[in-house]
């Protein structure tokens, strides 16, 4: 299993978004990406999900090119995301927020009560909370269910859009504690995050996006170290 951008061009409308990037996702890998607010990285995601239009050049997954598929027959194959905001439903409660997860599956009670002990054990405060509705819940908690909720569609490459954002720093170290361990189960993960500094610690390789280019790409330790790199997004001030 791999995903592969090639060349890849985003518009909204007369802007062009994403300039030819292009970006690949080995199996088992932590890829993330990271630069400053407007660089193309959200974007990046929505147009992997199917949420955008790919202008030209080609996603392929497992070796086919998924460009053109609508959102919902990605997610059958095995893409799902954690959109920025978290997208949880407020009035509904944690389970049905779960459960919406699984919605394009076919209604496998015991398949998806072994999936909701996976997600409880990931995340025992939604345990707690079953039947909360979800726009009770804190901001680290509606984090953890929009993950969980992702988690329900057995990805094989999981997409997180800013996980961290407006969270605690307690709250922030736990959900990565967290990423490395869904890695670990044999997830894949593409992460676009504002905290640069966490998410090179935990990735395997990395991108830097700027206006809708690659500037560079390395093992995300090396980026760590890199004098330039430390200076505009992990530096006093900085953010991505």
């Amino acid at each position: 299993m791999r995903l592969e951008i090639k060349d890849l061009h985003v518009h909204y409308g007369k802007i062009e978004a994403i300039k030819g990037i292009s970006v690949v996702v080995n199996e088992g890998e932590i890829v993330t990406l990271i630069g400053a607010n407007g660089a193309g990285k959200t974007t990046t995601l929505k147009t992997i999900s199917g949420l955008r239009k790919v202008s030209s050049g080609q996603i392929i997954f497992d070796g086919h090119d998924i460009s053109k598929l609508p959102a919902h027959e990605r997610v059958d194959l095995g893409i799902s995301q954690a959109p920025e905001g978290r997208g949880i439903f407020p009035g509904m409660s944690v389970l049905e927020n779960l459960e919406m997860g699984k919605f394009h599956r076919k209604n496998r009670r015991q398949e998806m009560n072994e999936d909701l002990d996976k997600i409880y054990e990931l995340f025992p405060r939604l345990k707690e909370r079953t039947a909360q509705a979800g726009g009770t819940l804190s901001g680290g908690e509606q984090q953890m269910l929009a993950i969980g909720r992702a988690l329900m569609a057995r990805p094989k490459v999981l997409l997180l859009d800013e996980p961290s954002m407006g969270l605690a720093p307690q709250m922030i170290a736990n959900i990565f504690r967290i990423i490395t361990q869904i890695n670990k189960t044999g997830v894949t993960i593409l992460l676009v995050e504002q905290n640069a500094q966490q998410a090179l610690q935990r990735a395997h390789r990395a991108y830097i996006l700027e206006t809708g280019n690659v500037v560079k790409e390395a093992v995300a330790a090396d980026l760590l170290n890199d004098p330039a790199v430390r200076e505009a997004y992990l530096g006093t001030g900085a953010h991505s």
